[in-house]
């Protein structure tokens, strides 16, 4: 021990004094580093395996969420399948005619609006892919708004955000109406003129009603946030937030109103034509004509 630390404090002299050493440390660098790498193996491997197993652990609980969203969905899709044979005999009870499906086509975003004060964006759609003035616009989630420019390979969309945006909807849970406008912010929405004693709850979900007809009736637009209630006046303070990412979608559905249902000729009232005019009485004379 006493002949290694002589040796080390001589090289460490010949190193701080001479410059020779630093090619010497070199070639030993060069000669020590396969040792280096081996020391090294062993917690390489226990750190790669450690990676693979954590990662095999979070494939395997990724597995197990995916497997339990499977059954829930499939369980929401056999009970959508007894409701909607419900519902068709229902609408056939009623006589009411079938809800049909609105086609759609795909549009990604191009840009946002710079200006704070508006809400708007442009998609990649317009006219030369059937984009119209007015064409709803939905994302993942429920509605985003509606189009008002068009151009040729683009259009621009107003947001329900926007304060010059407003919309006929209705509650879902009881089939109330109001008018559904936006506040400038991206995550709150003003419902108009709702009674003090109107039938409205936090978290319930609003819905287009279809009144107007710019929008089809049944898509979901926000869900109700707050209800104040202000004594002595006529009407609630209600605030919904929107239900579609304004913020952060970037892929999107634009709708197009459904083909009307053709009309059965069995289904027009039978009427029959007045062919014998002499059976309409015509109207007595006035009395005292001179």
């Amino acid at each position: 021990m006493l002949l290694c630390a002589v040796v080390a404090a001589a090289l460490m002299f010949v190193d701080h004094r001479f410059t020779r050493m630093e090619e010497v440390r070199g070639h030993l660098t060069t000669l020590v580093a396969p040792i280096q790498w081996l020391v090294a193996v062993p917690s390489d491997v226990l750190a790669w395996g450690s990676l693979a197993l954590s990662e095999q652990r979070a494939l395997v609980e990724e597995n197990r969420r995916l497997r339990e969203q499977i059954l829930h969905l499939s369980h929401r899709v056999q009970h959508m399948s007894s409701l909607t044979a419900e519902n068709v005999r229902l609408r056939e009870l009623l006589g009411a005619a079938a809800r049909l499906d609105a086609p759609y086509i795909t549009a990604e975003l191009l840009s946002l609006d710079a200006d704070p004060f508006t809400h708007q964006m442009v998609i990649d759609r317009g006219r030369r892919d059937g984009a119209f003035v007015g064409q709803p616009v939905m994302d993942a989630s429920g509605l985003v708004g509606q189009v008002t420019a068009v151009s040729a390979y683009s259009s621009r969309v107003l947001m329900v955000a926007d304060v010059s945006h407003a919309l006929p909807v209705q509650i879902n849970r009881n089939g109330l109406r109001f008018v559904l406008q936006g506040s400038g912010q991206y995550d709150a929405l003003r419902v108009l003129h709702v009674p003090d004693t109107a039938d409205i709850r936090e978290g319930d979900l609003l819905v287009t009603s279809g009144l107007a007809g710019r929008f089809p009736p049944g898509y979901p637009v926000a869900r109700v946030t707050e209800v104040v209630h202000d004594p002595g006046q006529p009407f609630a303070r209600v605030t919904a937030a929107p239900v579609a990412r304004l913020q952060r979608s970037r892929h999107f559905l634009l709708i197009f109103p459904p083909e009307p249902a053709p009309v059965p000729d069995d289904a027009l009232w039978d009427r029959e034509p007045v062919d014998d005019m002499g059976d309409i009485e015509s109207p007595p004379a006035a009395q005292g004509e001179g």
